[in-house]
């Protein structure tokens, strides 16, 4: 890919995003000086280069270059051992990423720049297979396959804190005040400071091609919840990470810090919940009537998801914080169930007619959106492929039934079933499953050890 940028990928921009064209009409009357390249890592955060546009639009060529360890790290990049794709033993050199220039956004909150996403590739033009975006990709073909494309709505919820980031360093993070004191679920008296964050959000996402379908505050303190519409899975999850980025952005603007952890608090959990339909030929797969019998196509999706997803945890629960969100009654699930409009339930049924469609509950906040989404495709395909048997639909309180495989309690014990399992090995291959393996290795091995404050509240003066 020599000469400029490469034009093969996504070359229509969705509507409210930015062409080529018109990025050069931009640079050209100075309203955009600096583009900046992203490619999302391990955990679904952008990572890149702010570029000169003018470079960018006449010099660059294929793409920048970056080390290939922004694929290979921990949560605070550090340099690590187990990985195959970078390492002490590779020197650490450079992949390459290409613009995708279907995704050109301006950001109105980061003053004369745009932020376009990028796929990874080695320095031979080959895709890297462990980047999240292609492995949602390779799903994404192995579901072609059966002649479905499949349409995806993002839910995301997250806490808004008082206070900036240092402030909230400084005290060790330890009771940080919400935004709001009280459960605040659906209310439209919201405080003032929420109601500007709102109208910022809310711009800033219209204004980038990513306009919201509705945001809310949610049930715990200093809770929120976005959601968007319908779209191509892929441009739903780069919606989400641009998303993540204006939100942190925005909050420090108004002197405020977001966290996307899954379990901020005790008795607080946040989730990334994937709304789901199949298409053939602009045909919904799922429709339904209330009270019909499931088509046969759904019965097959959801009995997939039930017996795939529970070894397939790690790509949707990354962190041992993510398993403190499943508690009963918390609306999070804890066991693989589904059900008709009960979100007591893994897989939620919901919507009508030609608008029916799966709802997957079992994502948290932290989970990147490329993986999540691709284990629920996976587990789609699996179930299309096998036509394993359905279980009996839950009718009440799933926090009580008794048959049902339960989430399980920690990383150690998904990781397990992760490296164990057939189907994962199956729809991912062994380099995926082995890079995301050792990924979860080292979420495991930092907090091995760690005395934490409840060690000391129950053992200080009792031991």
């Amino acid at each position: 890919m020599s000469g400029q940028i490469s034009h093969h990928l996504s070359p229509t921009p969705a509507p409210g995003l930015v062409t080529l064209e018109e990025l050069g009409h931009l640079v050209q009357g100075r309203e955009i000086d600096t583009v900046m390249v992203a490619v999302p890592d391990l955990r679904g955060r952008l990572m890149g280069k702010n570029l000169d546009a003018h470079h960018f639009l006449t010099k660059l060529p294929g793409g920048p270059e970056m080390c290939a360890y922004i694929l290979a790290t921990d949560v605070d990049m550090n340099p690590l051992d187990g990985f195959e794709l970078a390492g002490w033993h590779t020197g650490y050199g450079d992949l390459r990423v290409v613009p995708d220039l279907g995704t050109i956004r301006r950001l109105n909150y980061l003053p004369g720049t745009v932020l376009v996403h990028g796929n990874a590739v080695h320095p031979d033009g080959r895709p890297v297979a462990v980047a999240p975006r292609e492995i949602l990709r390779s799903q994404l073909r192995a579901l072609a396959v059966h002649g479905l494309q499949a349409r995806v709505g993002i839910e995301s919820e997250f806490v808004l804190y008082k206070g900036t980031e240092a402030q909230l360093r400084r005290s060790g993070f330890r009771n940080p005040t919400p935004v709001s004191p009280d459960n605040l679920d659906y209310a439209l008296d919201r405080p003032p400071a929420l109601n500007a964050f709102f109208h910022d959000l809310h711009n800033a996402l219209h204004e980038a091609g990513a306009p919201i379908e509705a945001i809310k505050t949610e049930g715990a303190p200093g809770q929120i919840e976005v959601a968007w519409p319908y779209g191509h899975p892929v441009g739903a999850c780069d919606t989400y990470t641009l998303h993540k980025h204006a939100v942190r952005h925005i909050a420090a603007q108004h002197r405020l810090t977001p966290t996307f952890m899954a379990a901020p608090q005790t008795g607080t959990g946040s989730g990334l919940h994937l709304h789901i339909s199949l298409w053939r030929d602009d045909e919904a797969a799922f429709a339904m009537r209330p009270r019909e019998e499931l088509p046969e196509l759904l019965q097959h999706s959801i009995a997939g998801l039930i017996d795939a997803l529970p070894q397939l945890v790690p790509l949707y629960a990354p962190t041992p914080n993510s398993y403190k969100r499943y508690v009963r009654h918390s609306f999070a699930p804890t066991n693989y169930t589904w059900g008709r409009d009960n979100r007591t339930c893994a897989i939620r049924i919901t919507g009508h007619h030609a608008c029916t469609h799966l709802e997957v509950r079992l994502p948290g906040a932290d989970a990147n959106p490329y993986l999540a989404l691709a284990a629920t495709i996976a587990a789609i395909v699996y179930g299309l492929n096998n036509h394993p048997k359905l279980p009996e639909p839950c009718t009440g309180d799933a926090y009580h039934a008794a048959d049902p495989l339960p989430v399980p309690r920690n990383l150690e014990e998904a990781l397990t079933d992760f490296q164990q399992s057939s189907i994962a090995l199956r729809a991912f291959s062994t380099p995926v499953v082995q890079h995301y393996a050792r990924a979860a290795e080292v979420e495991i091995e930092a907090q091995h050890g760690q005395v934490t404050d409840i060690d000391r509240k129950r053992g200080f003066l009792r031991a």
